[in-house]
């Protein structure tokens, strides 16, 4: 599977962004599909992660009641909504396919299929 990432830009402190991670090449089929973000000068850290059978998902504390991940069957897309934006939240959005248990959806490492990263700006 190849993913694609996209949708991000400059958003205004409080306001809202949809990503989108596309497959290609299969489906997400067996799947979970992780949300990381990189800020300038610090380590990647996990957003949140969907199963795509079944659909449990999950998120760090940081923006759990902000951000919904959700997905789409019939466009083979996992979408990340991103709702009440902190200026804090600005990063290069990644999107990542494996076959983690959910205990480990947090560790990049146990993700084998990465998709290039999507920049969000949160102005103050």
């Amino acid at each position: 599977v190849q993913l694609q990432a996209y949708g991000g830009g400059l958003v205004q402190a409080g306001g809202s962004l949809r990503l989108s991670c596309a497959a290609s090449g299969r489906s997400f089929s067996g799947y979970s599909v992780g949300w990381f973000r990189q800020a300038p000068g610090k380590e990647r850290e996990f957003v949140g992660a969907i199963r795509w059978s079944g659909g449990n998902t999950g998120y760090v504390d940081s923006v759990k009641g902000r951000f919904i991940i959700s997905k789409d069957y019939a466009k083979n897309t996992v979408y990340l909504q991103m709702n009440s934006l902190k200026p804090e939240d600005t990063a290069v959005y990644y999107c990542a396919a494996g076959h983690p248990i959910i205990s480990s959806w947090s560790r990049p490492e146990s993700y084998a299929v990465w998709g290039q990263g999507t920049q969000v700006t949160v102005s103050s």
